[in-house]
């Protein structure tokens, strides 16, 4: 593998590989805890990790809503800032879908343009699936006396095969207790623009998920994704059901001596 953008050597001589961090726009503004833990396990795992000043937004809402001229705009600034780099890591299934999967859709058409993308593409991965699928960590060096249900959002699971992984992390945390959510695969409703276009039908999908996340009396309920993370606790808080909720990378960093998602600081 090609060294990029000054990789550094282990002790033993080899060549750590370069990871750049794509934030994404939810972490940045709304759980900067998110990419500290990210930047934990990944440096954990032996990497070499850079965030990239230029990043921005993936596109995914403009890709979403069909401007495609928007949406090509912002690729091209995104792989210009981080094609330079052994891999791109994202903490959600969601944007790494679009970096990954979308990116090349809206370059087929573009020879000049085409094979760049595909390359760029290729280096991107969700953060748990890079951590086991690429780098072989098969446990984490985290505790937490704690009750957990996970939920399978929906781009990292059926985009990105993201569904044993997290588990595989999740159960090696000392005194974790995985409780499996009843149809932990079933959307929770926020689709990003589709809660703000469809609030009603968001409203009735995230409800049942509130209630399958209530029937597991779990203490902690947790997800790769900040968006459904956002949407289902705020659901869970206005049918009063008590329960924390975290980014998955916050446990398997070890650091939940913050608040949760929607706690008061």
């Amino acid at each position: 593998m090609r060294a990029a953008h000054g990789a550094c050597e282990h002790r033993d001589g080899t060549l750590k590989p370069t990871v750049a961090l794509f934030v994404t726009c939810l972490v940045d503004l709304f759980r900067p805890s998110v990419g500290f833990a990210a930047i934990k396990l990944i440096e954990h795992a032996g990497c070499r990790l850079v965030v990239p000043k230029g990043q921005t937004c993936c596109g995914q809402p403009a890709f979403n809503a069909g401007d495609r001229a928007d949406a090509i705009a912002i690729a091209k600034q995104v792989i210009a800032a981080f094609e330079g780099y052994d891999y791109v890591v994202a903490p959600s299934g969601s944007c790494a879908a679009t970096l990954k999967k979308h990116y090349p859709e809206l370059f087929a058409d573009d020879a000049e343009w085409a094979p760049r993308v595909e390359a760029f593409s290729a280096k991107v991965f969700e953060l748990v699936s890079f951590l086991t699928d690429v780098r072989g960590v098969k446990d984490v060096c985290a505790s937490l006396n704690a009750s957990v249900t996970y939920h399978d959002s929906c781009s990292g699971l059926r985009e990105l095969g993201v569904r044993q992984q997290p588990r595989q992390l999740l159960q090696s945390v000392k005194g974790l207790r995985l409780k499996e959510l009843p149809e932990s695969d079933v959307c929770c409703g926020f689709g990003g623009t589709f809660c703000v276009k469809y609030p009603d039908v968001s409203n009735a999908i995230v409800g049942k998920k509130a209630k399958h996340i209530a029937s597991t009396r779990a203490d902690m309920l947790l997800a790769g994704d900040l968006g459904c993370l956002m949407n289902m606790d705020g659901k869970l808080k206005r049918e009063a059901i008590a329960i924390e909720v975290r980014h998955i990378a916050e446990v398997l960093a070890g650091m939940t001596d913050k608040p949760p998602i929607g706690g008061k600081l």
